[in-house]
């Protein structure tokens, strides 16, 4: 199974960007990224269902606390990568579009990482939500720099 990586028409060398051509690579890499969500949620009602609170809406034991805190800060990081995304799909040169693929992989694995290292300590979270933010943050920089810098006349276009 191959996923390609060069957008249709990109094989011969010559290649025109558009915006319907940058998208494909980006849209075939999107949808993997919520994969860990339902393997968090289901984790969440587990360990709500085994903690020994005898009220199960009451005050949140460390160990429902954990994938809680999980589910919700990949959702909020997911929704800012799927957007930072379709913006750099745009902006990137042709050649650095196997950019994508990286990152995906990468932002799976450092919410993975989070979530251990949350698990184990909170004091050791840090690591992985820098491997999560760090690369956002790369984005939103490269992002605005094609915006504002490399294509200001197609800003309002």
């Amino acid at each position: 199974f191959v996923v390609p990586l060069l957008p249709p028409g990109a094989a011969d060398g010559v290649f025109l960007p558009s915006l319907c051509s940058l998208t494909p690579p980006w849209l075939l890499w999107a949808p993997t990224q919520p994969l860990s969500l339902p393997s968090g949620m289901i984790v969440s009602g587990i360990s709500r269902l085994c903690s020994s609170a005898l009220e199960p809406f009451g005050e949140l034991q460390r160990e429902v606390e954990i994938h809680r805190t999980y589910v919700s800060q990949s959702v909020h990081l997911f929704i800012l990568y799927f957007f930072n995304m379709a913006v750099l799909a745009t902006y990137l040169p042709q050649e650095l579009l196997k950019l994508i693929p990286v990152l995906t992989g990468l932002f799976a694995i450092s919410r993975l990482v989070f979530w251990i290292s949350y698990a184990i300590g909170r004091s050791f979270r840090a690591f992985g939500f820098s491997m999560t933010f760090l690369p956002l943050l790369a984005m939103l920089l490269w992002n605005l720099y094609g915006m504002f810098v490399l294509e200001p006349e197609n800003l309002l276009a």
